[in-house]
């Protein structure tokens, strides 16, 4: 029994003082309830619903039933799809289930996972021999970032499959992350992509990637990189140096080749979207939560880390005008007014005499500009629609010529109303006769 103050007895206790005091007298059915509500701390009520059961603690009537209705109830079919969809981080799970208006803990859902891992569908196993184990290593704060690309299949509402692009990038000190997706994964696309995650981290002394097509050509004879020209003038123009990585080698840039799996296990799992804007929205919204939450692998929260410590290495985007060329991709203008961008077309307006323009899109808006961004010439609403986005004054109007009087006009002449035609059912019209008479 639970004592009120440390100077009170335990029921055993004040039976066994009692029963030494009166010795032979001394039965439970006899027992004084004030006293030995006065030696223990235990309110008369119990202590008389003890003294029923021969002071003897029985395990109460309900014990080991659960409720019907818990805080998890209405939510149990979300977990089920998510975990039937392969989708097992618990705080992924709780992250979705938040949104929806969970109000419980992540351990209640834990505890679920744990008990219906048979909707988890079996994993393949492939055994493979194990090689040699790569060895960690770590730079200093600001010092590089790792970059790459990561593929994934969308089945759209008709029941189409296309693929989307997701670049990556992290910093390698403190796991700083940034992912954004794209709908190929296009040079242009990488220079954006490049471009956002500087703005959201900083530019680093060097970029750790592979040996991809939009980076590197290939290598000369002694192994140096020869680099895609286009992407070697964006080295100089943003200000930073790129590494390569031993070819089939990924433990190198190991970090960002973990960053992908874990978006595609945690992000994309189970994840439906309307459009590209939408999905970037929400990778960025989980790229914040990511950073802000302690990482027991390298024991700091990231954010507060690269605040701390890599902002003071890293340097600031400067937003220029040859930034906005990286940007505003070029694209030229077709025979019939459009410009292809992202898989849709875009029409520009008649005045427009130039053969090339710029594009940028911001969320739901698609801005052409000029091909010197001298001039915003067209906003158009991203509607994600295959059809063809016409936009005002796309094509002339042809004035044809037409002659006017040279002299006051004099001649007038009459025109009369067009006079009633005959029907043929009016004589079986009887309410005409009632009019007659």
């Amino acid at each position: 029994m639970n004592e009120n103050n440390s100077d009170k007895l335990s029921l055993s206790q004040a039976l066994e003082l009692i029963k030494k005091q009166n010795k032979e007298n001394f039965s439970n059915a006899k027992v004084n309830l004030a006293e030995l509500e006065r030696l223990t701390g235990i309110t008369r009520a119990k202590l008389r619903r003890l003294k029923k059961n021969n002071f003897q603690e029985v395990p109460h009537g309900l014990k080991g039933q659960k409720s019907q209705i818990t805080v998890l109830s209405g939510f149990t079919g979300v977990l089920d799809n998510l975990l039937k969809n392969n989708v097992t981080n618990s705080e992924e799970c709780f992250r979705r289930l938040l949104k929806l208006g969970y109000t419980g803990g992540v351990t209640t859902v834990k505890n679920y996972i744990s008990l219906h891992k048979d909707l988890i569908p079996s994993p393949r196993h492939i055994h493979s021999p194990q090689g040699n184990r790569g060895r960690r290593y770590s730079t200093e704060p600001g010092h590089c970032y790792q970059m790459d690309w990561g593929f994934v299949k969308v089945r759209d509402y008709s029941g189409l499959e296309y693929q989307t692009a997701c670049f990556a990038m992290i910093c390698h000190h403190c796991g700083q992350r940034y992912i954004e997706f794209f709908p190929n994964a296009k040079q242009e696309s990488l220079f954006i992509g490049m471009i956002h995650a500087f703005i959201y981290m900083g530019i680093p002394h060097y970029v750790l990637t592979d040996n991809m097509k939009s980076v590197v050509i290939k290598r000369d004879f002694d192994g140096r990189p020869i680099w895609n020209h286009d992407y070697e003038v964006f080295m100089k123009t943003i200000g930073f140096e790129t590494r390569l990585c031993k070819p089939y080698h990924p433990f190198t840039k190991g970090k960002v080749e973990r960053l992908i799996q874990f978006v595609k296990r945690s992000f994309l799992l189970g994840r439906s979207f309307t459009n590209v804007t939408e999905l970037n929205r929400e990778a960025l919204e989980w790229c914040h939560y990511q950073n802000t939450k302690y990482h027991k692998s390298i024991d700091i929260i990231p954010q507060n880390e690269h605040e701390k410590r890599c902002s003071t290495e890293v340097k600031i985007v400067q937003k220029n005008h040859e930034l906005m060329e990286y940007l505003c991709p070029l694209r030229k203008i077709s025979f019939d007014g459009f410009v292809n961008y992202e898989g849709r077309r875009f029409g520009i307006p008649y005045s427009y005499t130039e053969k090339t323009v710029r594009i940028s899109r911001n969320q739901n808006e698609l801005k052409i500009y000029s091909s010197d961004l001298s001039k915003e010439i067209v906003i158009h609403d991203v509607t994600w629609s295959k059809k063809d986005s016409y936009c005002k004054d796309q094509y002339a109007y042809i004035e044809m010529p037409e002659e006017f009087p040279t002299s006051t006009v004099k001649t007038i002449i009459n025109q009369l109303e067009e006079p009633k035609t005959f029907d043929k059912f009016a004589r079986f019209d009887f309410s005409l006769e009632d009019k007659n008479d």
